[in-house]
């Protein structure tokens, strides 16, 4: 492929947990020690309460979804090749929303509230409709 891919993440001092949990099948986010609310995008700093007594933990990998679009034009590498796609943002189980792809589920089989899971694209979390969230007739 020619040229930069902006899909790949640059890692710094504070995500590289993140991205090598990610790199190897697992989904991180960060809870805080004070109001114990769970966030994510990492911080160094909860974003509810303030405290820096913040720290890793595994989610579990389940999602609601909240909202999503289907994407049919990017001219950005790879995204070209990947149109039409579904762009989406999730309700963690968790607590915190993230935004994501979905992969593997037909535009026409989603709703909003369907139960998703986490799974991996060359170390990026990505979600997929949950086991049972699709039905034989798609919805």
């Amino acid at each position: 492929m020619d040229g930069p891919r902006h899909d790949l993440p640059e890692a710094d001092a504070l995500t590289r947990p993140y991205w090598e949990a990610a790199a190897r099948g697992r989904l991180l986010i960060r809870r805080c020690g004070a109001c114990r609310r769970a966030h994510h995008y990492p911080r160094e700093f909860c974003p509810h309460c303030w405290s820096e007594e913040v720290a890793w933990e595994e989610a579990s990998g389940r999602a609601a979804l909240y909202t999503w679009s289907a994407v049919h034009h990017n001219d950005l590498p790879p995204f070209t090749g990947r149109v039409p796609y579904l762009a989406a943002v999730v309700d963690l189980a968790e607590g915190p929303r993230m935004m994501t792809e979905l992969v593997d589920c037909p535009a026409d089989t989603v709703r909003a509230g369907m139960p998703l899971e986490v799974a991996f694209r060359d170390g990026i979390p990505v979600f997929r409709a949950a086991p049972g969230a699709v039905s034989s007739t798609g919805r």
